[in-house]
Parts: structure tokens; sequence; C-alpha cells
């Protein structure tokens, strides 16, 4: 019994463990969001941009933990799609119960499954930032991220992950390509169609003119880290690791996570160059992290090569989605809501390619009630913040750039500031 009981507390360590460096890369994926957005934005506005990624970072953490968390996995339920509410974090005493053998004890700590489920939160606000960027009040967007990350966000993650009316469905989502990426996505599409569009985006005769980033060298670090990130995000959605199974299970969703990301960067590229003529690095960027959102709703079941192909699609879908979009008028700086928003529905439905406990029905009704919920949800919000205190900084705010006018400060002080 002594040494079963040894096993016993080994295996909880490991898988504690193992879930504990996984929310540390999904963690360390909040450098990524705040380095891909302050390099595609204009300098004037890289101080905001870094403000409002370390911000709604400490935001999350703070709601997540005082309700969000309660929410998204309540003690207590009122039904399956209304989850009860419950404030602040109980007792971790689980391990007690992994010794004691007791029914149903779980394999890792209460409190590392916390922090992981935090990441997440974190993750999907920082969608929203990059949307939209350069012409919100900071103050507005901090407000929005109180709600997204308390409520918005967790009741649609119940209904999955917390065991609601999606999950007894049969809607499949491994690691969140629709509760999480999709998510975030269309929270910001919600803010964007109030905010409106960068002045001088869009010419009075439907010209569609390019505002470049201002350093390309840390957006392309920016992918890099989100693309390190992402095999905690995949890998440790596996839950744990302390057995031959679960060891193989976890090294293939490091492979595939790979190979989607992989399969987006040279999809992108190749449809770039079609398209336009150039092989637009901005779009390499994006392939990469649309084959990343792509693989994102099943990553294990799929074989390499499939995830190379499901990660490609998603690298073409990307390229066309962000010029439709801007044919729209929906001004995107980082094309979060292509990236996210569009690829993560086709990565909802490559679930059907490889799982063969997926249905076309529950696939479909799991994206349609998830973007309704959340649209709905955050533009009542984001509607009421615009009534109350407005959502965007006035003209010559916008044209001195944020950093002074949110900030105080510039990133760039010894350079002339780029207008």
């Amino acid at each position: 019994m002594e040494a079963l009981n040894a096993i016993k507390e080994v295996s909880y360590a490991l898988d504690t463990f193992y879930f504990l460096v996984s929310g540390a890369l999904v963690m360390w994926m909040a450098a990524g969001f705040a380095m891909l957005e302050s390099g595609m934005v204009r300098s004037k506005n890289t101080v905001e941009i870094l403000t409002k990624n370390v911000s709604l970072f400490a935001v999350a953490s703070v709601m997540y933990m005082v309700v969000g968390y309660n929410i998204m996995y309540p003690a207590d339920t009122i039904n399956s799609v209304i989850p009860g509410v419950s404030f602040f974090l109980g007792a971790d005493n689980a391990v007690a119960d992994v010794v004691s053998g007791a029914e149903g004890a779980p394999y890792y700590s209460g409190m590392s499954d916390f922090f992981f489920q935090l990441v997440f939160a974190g993750a999907a606000m920082s969608i929203v930032s990059g949307a939209v960027a350069e012409r919100m009040k900071l103050s507005s967007f901090l407000i929005f991220a109180i709600f997204m990350t308390s409520i918005i966000y967790p009741v649609q993650g119940f209904w999955k992950w917390g065991g609601g009316w999606l999950d007894a469905a049969g809607f499949l989502d491994f690691a969140g390509s629709g509760v999480v990426h999709m998510t975030g996505a269309v929270a910001a599409l919600a803010g964007v169609i109030l905010l409106g569009p960068r002045k001088g985006k869009y010419g009075p005769n439907g010209e569609i003119h390019a505002i470049p980033g201002a350093n390309l060298p840390i957006a392309t670090l920016g992918t890099f880290i989100l693309w390190m990130g992402w095999f905690g995000f995949n890998g440790g959605s596996e839950l744990m690791i302390s057995n031959v199974g679960e060891a193989n299970a976890v090294s293939l969703v490091f492979v595939n996570t790979n190979m989607a990301a992989a399969g987006g960067v040279i999809a992108a590229l190749i449809t770039a160059k079609l398209l336009f003529g150039k092989y637009d690095l901005t779009m390499a960027l994006n392939g990469a992290l649309a084959g990343l959102v792509a693989i994102t709703a099943e990553p294990l079941t799929p074989t390499p090569g499939l995830a190379t192909i499901i990660g490609a699609i998603g690298g073409v879908l990307v390229v066309f989605s962000i010029t439709t979009l801007d044919k729209l008028k929906i001004d995107d700086p980082v094309g979060a809501i292509s990236v996210h928003g569009v690829v993560g529905i086709w990565g909802i439905l490559a679930v059907l390619l490889s799982n063969g406990d997926a249905t076309f029905g529950a696939q479909i009704l799991g994206i349609v009630a998830i973007f309704v919920w959340v649209f709905v949800a955050s533009f009542i919000v984001w509607f009421i913040i615009k009534a109350i205190m407005g959502l965007r900084v006035g003209a010559e705010e916008e044209y001195e750039g944020m950093d002074l006018v949110d900030c105080g400060m510039e990133a760039y002080p010894e350079f002339t500031q780029n207008k």
C-alpha cells in the first residue's frame, strides 16, 4: 500500500508540474501577442499596445480568480446553459484525496488547473487587443476586459469545457479553436464595428490604404513566441503525461501543432505571392498563427501529414479573409479577426476530418452558439461603454498617437515620430 501511494503521489506531482509548465508556456504567449501587435502598428502607438497587453493580463488574472473560473467550472449549476455563480477560489486539498484513493480523486492540483485555465482567458482577451489598436481608448478597452474575462468568456467556456449543454450535444473542441480563439475574434469584431476604421485607412471611393507596421523584426519575434507557447496551449490540454499512453499522445500533439504552423506559413506565403506578386512577410506570420489556430480544435487524432494540410488550408483562408475584410472596411491592424475567427471556424470543422466522434451538426451548433452569445454580449458591453465614456480617441489625438495621448511617453523618443 505504501508503494502504491508513493506511485500515486509521483504521478500527481508529475501531472501537476506538466500542467504548470504548460500554463507558463501559454502565459509566455502574452509576450508574443505584445511583440506581434507592437510590431504591426505604427511607432506612435507602441507604448499603448504594450501597456494594454500587460494590463489586460493583470485584469484577466484578477477577474478570473474573483468569479470567472467559478462560472466556467461551477461547483453547482443552475442548468446546462446557466452556470452557478460563486466567488474566489476554494482550498486545494486534492492530494489527500489522491493518497486515500477516494473515488474520482483528481490527478493534479486544483490550483494548477486554475492557472492553466486563467492563461487561456488572458489569451482570448489578447486577441481583442490587436484588432482595436491605434484608435481605442485604453480605459474603455480595460473596462471591456473586466466583462470579457469574468462573464463573456467563462459562460461559453462552461457550455463546452465545464460540462454544459454544448458538451452534452457532442461539440468537440480539444484546446479552443472556438472556445478561445473564435471567442476572442468575435468579441473583437463587435468592438471594431462600433469603433470604426483608423483615419486614412479607407478612401472615399473604396480605396484601401496600407498602413505598415513599425517593426517587423519584433512582429516576427512575437510570432515565434506564440508558436512556441502553442505547445503548452495544445499539449497542456491533454491534461496529463504520467503514463505511456498520455506521453505518446502529448508527443503527437506537439508534432501536429508544429506541422500545422509550418503548413500555414508555406501556404500563406505562396498565396500572397500568387495574389500580390510578392512574398509578404505579414501574411507568412499570420499564416503560421492561422495554422496553429486551425489545429487547436483537434491536434491529437490527425496524422502529421493531415495536420500539415489542415494548417495549410488555414494559411490560405487567412490571406483571403484579411483582404476581404479590408474590402468590407472592417479595419483590423493585425489580422486578428481573420486569424482567430475565420480560421477558428475552419479548425472546428476540420475536426470532422480525423475524429470519428465528431458530427457536422454538433460542430455547426457550437460555432453558431459561441458566435451568437459572444457577439451579442460583447456588442452590448461595447455599446454601453461607448454611450457612457466613448470608445475612440479624438481625431487629433489619433493623429498624435496613442502613446502620448494615453501613456505620455514614446517608445522610440530619439526618432521623429511616424505620423
